[in-house]
């Protein structure tokens, strides 16, 4: 159940997820990335209910608001190949769950996305060719799948491209991707009316971050595309490591 009233201050329960929803709107307009990543593992602390399903709502609308926002940023090419690569990583991420300890197969994708971070900064500058593409596309459908850390692998092949470029792509790479798991949440009966209420619970809240990232992306644009984007890679790897460790 939703924010449970016998249990919890309703009131002061939306307003905190609210916060944490705007934030993570924020941080998403601004990069192209981060919503699931900032919001996810506070808002399962919040009410559980509200992940993965209202999340993955609420993050497939800030896709569609991205890209219709800035409609000629997005490298569609690449985005079909990274989805190309997204169908088998997230059967991969499926098999995962399903064979290996939970918190093992996390922290190994936490680990592969702090190195490739790393090493961007030290010596890496990668590119977004079609077997980098595919590549990221499979360890963003594993990760994405498992951890909801699906944004980082596709980001860091275009840290070194505009901020505009970044976030028309991850928006059009997430609204292709979100589709898919909803239509496969929904195909398996995963989807009731209860995860409906609370995307729309959540939905002001993301739009009102989303706004707030107008500003925000224009900053983001003068220069800090690259560190924003290792930056809130690492952070998501981090805050992956830190849910293994107290997991």
């Amino acid at each position: 159940m939703v924010f449970p009233p016998e249990t919890c201050d309703v009131g002061g329960v939306l307003l905190l997820a609210g916060l944490v929803v705007a934030l993570g709107a924020l941080v998403q307009g601004a990069v192209g990335f981060g919503l699931a990543l900032v919001a996810a593992p506070l808002l399962a602390i919040i009410d559980p209910a509200l992940v993965p399903v209202p999340l993955l709502l609420v993050t497939a609308v800030h896709a569609v608001l991205t890209v219709a926002r800035e409609p000629r940023g997005a490298d569609w090419t690449g985005v079909g190949w990274a989805l190309l690569g997204r169908l088998p990583g997230t059967a991969l991420g499926v098999l995962a769950v399903a064979l290996l300890p939970t918190r093992v197969f996390l922290a190994v994708v936490a680990g592969v996305v702090l190195v490739c971070a790393a090493l961007s900064v030290v010596t890496w500058r990668p590119r977004p060719t079609v077997p980098a593409l595919l590549v990221a596309g499979l360890v963003s459908g594993a990760g994405g799948t498992a951890a909801s850390i699906g944004g980082p692998p596709v980001a860091l092949l275009y840290q070194d491209r505009s901020g505009v470029r970044v976030r028309a792509t991850l928006g059009a790479y997430f609204t292709a991707g979100s589709a898919l798991s909803i239509g496969a949440l929904v195909a398996g009966g995963q989807v009731g009316v209860d995860h409906l209420t609370a995307a729309a619970v959540l939905l002001p809240a993301m739009v009102v971050g989303f706004l707030a990232s107008g500003p925000a992306r224009r900053f983001v644009d003068r220069g800090w595309v690259r560190p924003a984007v290792v930056g809130v890679s690492a952070l998501g790897a981090g805050v992956l490591l830190v849910q293994v460790a107290i997991g």
